[in-house]
């Protein structure tokens, strides 16, 4: 009988997932028989845009934290499948940030000539999980949103691809029961249009914060007040925003802070980050980690070593996104198929502290990016997954922390050639700053042809 893998969520993860089982379709290979479930009603995962928050249509928790104006905060160049280039999808050459649709678009692209939606199940969540140790397969419980049915189904691998920045993290300060104007966290946010001559104060110092409040600064907020714990940004922010240390307690609309100094909000975003939650797993299945480049306890950043035949892509914190998960899915798919051994829990654990010692020396961003780097440069020369200059990609990269450091409001009018083909990107027709529709078509457009109409 053919295995059967079932593949919890249709985001960026499990889409490699399944493209991954395709290319070796292609190749001549017979594949297992293969179900993905996805509670939302399109693929896409986080790049699925949707105007709702808290709870969906059918009363389940959104999983999209994707906002209205969002644009790539890193090049294009740095995620570029190997074997679907943007040239191939586009025809011609376009900026190295493209906004949210623009991307996906070509994330749909690459799956659609792969023909893989057939596999998946939509408006399907998935509610619990029991591994047999006699049969060695895992019993999945499953909720049909759609004709509110439940009903399991038995596999012999199960991936999960659920991704981990849909459960908020949302910490508590003295006095914010009272606090009068807008309170929500980052997974809630929809657009920076909303803070139009407000005081905004962000809570956090990393990516959803600098984002959030370069984007809150172009919208037209009176002012940007970022309140960091640990480190600030860092950034040369432009007068309007700015940097305070974390604050104390709140005092109706007034919010004050470690340092003493206290200021009246209009608005507060928590960007504080996400916690890895799957709920549908027992504990002893349940990785547990904190936001990091290498999880404890998955051999190979993907392979839970307690259960091998428990699969995790995507839960690392990413420099590399669409490409590393490429590469998780093309060495889960490997193992499956018996083209790569699987050590014994011994060495797999030896290989596991191997990369947490490894992890631990870095000090810089750039030692993270060449640490990732080496990650990816691994998994890619034990598979057949096209191989491309990782170490050209680790430049980019670092050249776009440089960028962001020198101009955080500018970095996005940059561009950089493509690893995989060699095209040097275009220059926007806007500016970054000044372009105010991030919609596909104004993107591609041709403006005086577009401003003619």
């Amino acid at each position: 009988m053919k295995l059967r893998i079932g593949i919890i969520g249709a985001g960026p993860s499990g889409l490699a997932q399944l493209r991954a089982f395709k290319s070796a379709e292609k190749n001549g290979e017979e594949i297992p028989e293969i179900v993905c479930f996805e509670k939302q009603a399109d693929w896409g995962g986080l790049w699925n845009y949707t105007w709702r928050t808290g709870v969906g249509k059918y009363g389940e928790p959104i999983h999209g934290s994707m906002y209205k104006y969002l644009w790539s905060n890193g090049p294009k160049e740095c995620l570029e499948f190997a074997d679907y280039p943007f040239d191939e999808h586009f025809d011609k050459p376009i900026s190295s940030y493209p906004p949210r649709s623009v991307l996906f678009d070509y994330i749909q692209g690459r799956v659609k000539k792969s023909d893989v939606r057939k596999y998946i199940r939509f408006n399907t969540t998935t509610r619990w999980v029991e591994y047999n140790e006699e049969t060695q397969k895992f019993t999945v419980i499953l909720d049909d949103l759609v004709n509110n049915r439940t009903y399991s189904e038995i596999f012999d691998y199960l991936v999960v691809a659920t991704g981990h920045f849909s459960t908020p993290n949302m910490p508590y300060f003295e006095g914010i029961e009272n606090f009068p104007g807008t309170i929500m966290h980052a997974h809630d946010f929809r657009g920076a249009d909303q803070f139009k001559d407000k005081n905004v104060l962000l809570i956090g110092s990393s990516y959803s914060a600098e984002d959030i409040g370069v984007q809150s600064y172009k919208h037209g907020a009176k002012s940007v007040t970022l309140s960091y714990r640990s480190n600030p940004i860092g950034m040369d922010w432009p007068e309007g925003i700015k940097e305070v240390p974390l604050l104390t307690n709140f005092e109706d609309d007034i919010v004050h802070f470690s340092d003493g100094s206290q200021e009246n909000f209009d608005a507060v975003v928590m960007c504080t980050g996400y916690q890895h939650k799957f709920p549908f797993l027992p504990d002893e299945m349940r990785l547990k980690t904190p936001n990091c480049l290498y999880p404890n306890n998955l051999y190979k950043g993907i392979i839970f070593n307690e259960l091998p035949k428990l699969i995790y892509l995507g839960m690392q914190d990413q420099y590399y996104t669409f490409n590393m998960f490429d590469a998780q899915a093309w060495f889960a798919r490997d193992l499956i198929q018996g083209k790569i051994i699987m050590p014994s829990k011994e060495e797999r654990l030896e290989d596991i502290k191997k990369w947490l010692k490894k992890s631990t020396a870095n000090q810089t961003h750039d030692d993270e990016v060449d640490f990732q780097t080496d990650y990816v440069r691994e998994l890619i020369s034990m598979t057949d997954y096209p191989e491309f200059n990782l170490d050209a990609v680790a430049k980019r990269f670092k050249q776009w922390l440089k960028d962001k450091d020198e101009d955080i409001l500018r970095y996005r009018d940059k561009t950089y050639t493509s690893v995989i083909t060699g095209t040097e990107a275009e220059i926007h027709h806007t500016a970054w700053l000044d372009e105010m529709d991030d919609s596909y078509e104004r993107f591609l457009a041709d403006v005086p042809e577009l401003e003619k109409t």
